[in-house]
């Protein structure tokens, strides 16, 4: 008899459950021999001879790892924090967990022991599981929490000893029993437990369904042009929902091929959509900037590539062009959401990345999105307003923050926090984010429109636009400028330059020369690192 213990609904609702991990199941009896994972050699640990499984494999070992994390106690509604670089046993993870009804609480790798901490105690974590380079940090965690883990679960990604106490996940994913879990679990069970890298001094937890992940699948499917015969690879961060909900999730529920690498390293990058035949790849503007920029790339044979997205910001329209140049087979789509939206919420096709430049596109096949005053009425076309979203998409809540839950949800629509614009025929432009929004000498001053004015020189590789106080103009405006190798630039360039095309409130009053932008791990430009570093800049003025 399986190992797990059975969590019965009525037979009805039995039969027409649709969880994440009936998703996996049932494509691994469509196209059980079909390729499902691929982690290419060399990546370390155990890994370093390179995995390959079909759906048949992928499915049998996510069922042996579930049957050996219930042998060890973990049951439904329990929550389990993930610390770990893409790699197979993640992949194993997202399903194993989700076929026992367990949360999943991914954990940004770049966070230090006091943020895992707020994250462990907040979540009220039953288990941790942490590849090998890792377990220090979480050790660390844990004992800042107060307490001790139930269970300790080691990924040998990096082929280091774990810190004493930890089980090396390969001893549960051996379990022998690989027939699927006797759990039912509820499409609108909470499954994924997100934490918001956001703005606000401690991150919100996200609670997200079966029901959210599932539709928003199909949206992302429909809407993105998304079929069984791609060939993908995943290199941002699979603990962001981005790479692991709006693309990992589709692959799996369409039987294509994912591709799994643990970083955005632009020649393993490079080197994987060779090797592979690579069709698809998902990188925010700034990977694909590196990859452009990578002495590799005119080298590289990227002749599979034909589906190219992006999100967490708008593609500069000078780097729209150099894509479309160098990778002239490759169709783009623009992807824009939040993760409580699971996360996508509107989508630009290829045909339009010309005509509606700098546009986020129109909603997703599933969600219906509006632009509202402060009042929550909807503004006319043409008008600025806080962006807002109705759709099976959206999360619960979040977690333990019936407050926060209710403000995020009142009048019955999700709001985003982004401030956009609304055409008559429903295209959306996201202006800036609400705290991003620089208010300069009683002025709106939208750093988007200031960095696409900046990314027309052509030394230009990188810009980012933000605002420090001011004791005369309240909000100065900064342009943070990266170039390109060996080109030369100077702060009075870039100021000239922006006087000739914008309004001399919009123009910088500070341009800082830099060598790289502050990111997270999911390639999204950190601009409150940015405030915080030259906040400093107008101290001295009166």
């Amino acid at each position: 008899m399986a190992s797990t213990e059975v969590r019965r609904l009525d037979p009805v609702r039995e039969a027409r459950q649709q969880g994440l991990g009936d998703l996996l199941r049932r494509t691994a009896l469509r196209f059980p021999d079909k390729t499902a994972v691929v982690v290419p050699p060399g990546l370390g640990g155990p890994a370093a001879s390179g995995q390959r499984a079909t759906y048949a494999e992928f499915n049998a070992a996510v069922n042996r790892l579930a049957h050996g994390l219930a042998d060890r106690g973990l049951r439904g509604g329990e929550r389990v924090a993930v610390l770990s670089h893409n790699c197979w046993e993640f992949a194993l993870l997202n399903f194993a967990l989700a076929k026992l009804g367990v949360v999943m609480v991914p954990v940004n790798y770049m966070l230090g022991p006091e943020e895992i901490a707020f994250i462990l105690e907040h979540s009220g974590a039953a288990a941790m599981i942490a590849e090998d380079a890792l377990t220090p940090v979480a050790d660390k965690a844990w004992a800042a929490t107060g307490g001790s883990a139930r269970l300790l679960g080691c990924i040998p990604a990096q082929g280091g000893d774990p810190s004493p106490g930890w089980e090396p996940v390969s001893r549960w994913v051996a379990h022998p029993d690989d027939s699927e879990p006797n759990v039912v679990v509820g499409d609108d069970d909470p499954l994924r437990l997100m934490y918001t890298s956001g703005t606000e001094s401690r991150p919100k937890g996200v609670v997200l369904t079966s029901r959210s992940l599932v539709a928003q699948y199909v949206s992302c499917i429909v809407s993105g042009g998304m079929t069984g015969d791609d060939i993908e690879v995943h290199s941002l961060p699979m603990y962001h929902c981005a790479q692991l909900d709006c693309f990992f999730g589709p692959d799996v529920y369409l039987g294509a091929t994912s591709v799994i690498l643990p970083a955005p390293d632009p020649a393993a990058l490079l080197n994987a959509i060779q090797a592979e035949r690579a069709t698809k790849l998902f990188a925010p503007p700034t990977v694909w900037i590196a990859l452009l920029r990578s002495p590799q790339f005119d080298d590289t044979d990227l002749s599979s590539l034909r589906k190219g997205y992006y999100g967490a910001s708008a593609m500069p329209v000078e780097v729209l062009g150099e894509i479309q140049r160098r990778l002239p087979n490759v169709r783009l789509w623009n992807f824009y959401g939040q993760t409580e939206m699971a996360p996508l919420a509107t989508i630009l096709p290829p045909e339009e990345q010309v005509s509606h430049a700098g546009s986020a596109g129109r909603a997703a096949l599933n969600v219906e999105t509006r632009v509202v005053d402060d009042d929550d009425n909807p503004v006319p076309s043409g008008t600025v307003g806080e962006i807002v979203h109705r759709s099976p998409h959206a999360c619960l809540g979040y977690w333990n923050d019936e407050a926060k839950t209710a403000d995020a949800f009142r009048t019955g629509w999700f709001h985003s926090g982004d401030l956009g614009v609304l055409t008559e025929d429903g295209h959306l432009s996201v202006v800036d984010r609400k705290k991003d929004m620089i208010k300069s000498g009683g002025e709106n001053v939208a750093s988007r429109e200031v960095e696409e004015v900046i990314y027309r020189l052509d030394s230009v590789a990188e810009v980012a636009v933000f605002g420090v106080t001011h004791p005369l103009w309240i909000e100065a405006v900064v342009a943070a400028v990266v170039t390109k190798p060996g080109a030369r630039l100077t702060s009075e360039e870039v100021v000239i330059h922006c006087r000739a095309h914008l309004a001399g409130f919009k123009t910088p009053k500070y341009v800082v020369l830099t060598d790289s932008l502050p990111k997270n791990p999911s390639g999204k430009l950190l601009k409150r690192d940015l405030r915080a570093a030259h906040g400093g800049l107008a101290v001295q003025e009166g």
